[in-house]
């Protein structure tokens, strides 16, 4: 057993008791392959809740204050994060994905970038649709219903409230070349809007 397996069962049986986690849709996530995990985000506890939908190990980006403690490093670096300055469109972690993506691995990206609040998807960004159309893997988006009420941004003491995790169908990127692969980015991050926007209501729906 990994530290990566052995953390993520402790923390998400916890979290199972605490908050009645409700996973929905989990059959549609691909069990080999790379990936990218695409979740709504209205909390610093979303990453756990990610987390429900499969038993592999993910990569995910962390904003550099994890890291500033030699502990954080160590763990965070052992639950397989990738470390990025918040604020910037950092280069390096972006690769570091890339070659997780290479290993044959699943990511996770959140695309609306930093949390939000309220029962709207914020507009998203096109780093996972790029990724997605640059390797050819599957987006698949989680919408994580209920965390707002946990730990929402700005707070520090965390509240129990029901959790529900819905996914959606993987969406197939197609394979093109050179400028095309920004046009079709574009034309994927449309559509993962949609399509995160309707988890993300059943999640939230499951989640009252």
């Amino acid at each position: 057993m990994t530290f990566y397996q052995f953390a993520r069962g402790v923390v998400l049986s916890v979290f199972k008791l605490l908050f009645r986690v409700r996973v929905v849709g989990k059959e549609r996530v691909p069990t080999k392959g790379a990936y990218i995990l695409a979740p709504s985000h209205r909390s610093i506890l979303d990453v756990p809740f990610a987390a429900y939908v499969t038993r592999r190990s993910v990569g995910f980006l962390a904003k550099d204050d994890l890291f500033s403690s030699s502990l954080g490093r160590k763990l965070f670096d052992a639950l397989g994060a990738v470390e990025v300055e918040r604020g910037t469109a950092d280069r390096g972690a972006m690769r570091a994905l890339e070659a997780v993506i290479e290993r044959g691995e699943p990511v996770a990206i959140f695309p609306e970038g930093t949390r939000h609040s309220g029962p709207e998807i914020a507009e998203l960004f096109a780093g996972a649709a790029y990724l997605s159309v640059k390797f050819g893997v599957p987006i698949v988006p989680v919408g994580i219903g209920g965390s707002e009420h946990i730990l929402p941004k700005g707070k520090l003491l965390p509240r129990i409230h029901r959790v529900a995790v819905s996914v959606g169908e993987p969406m197939t990127p197609p394979v093109l070349e050179g400028r095309a692969r920004r046009s079709a980015a574009k034309l994927l991050t449309e559509r993962l809007q949609i399509s995160l926007q309707a988890c993300f209501d059943d999640a939230e729906r499951l989640a009252r």
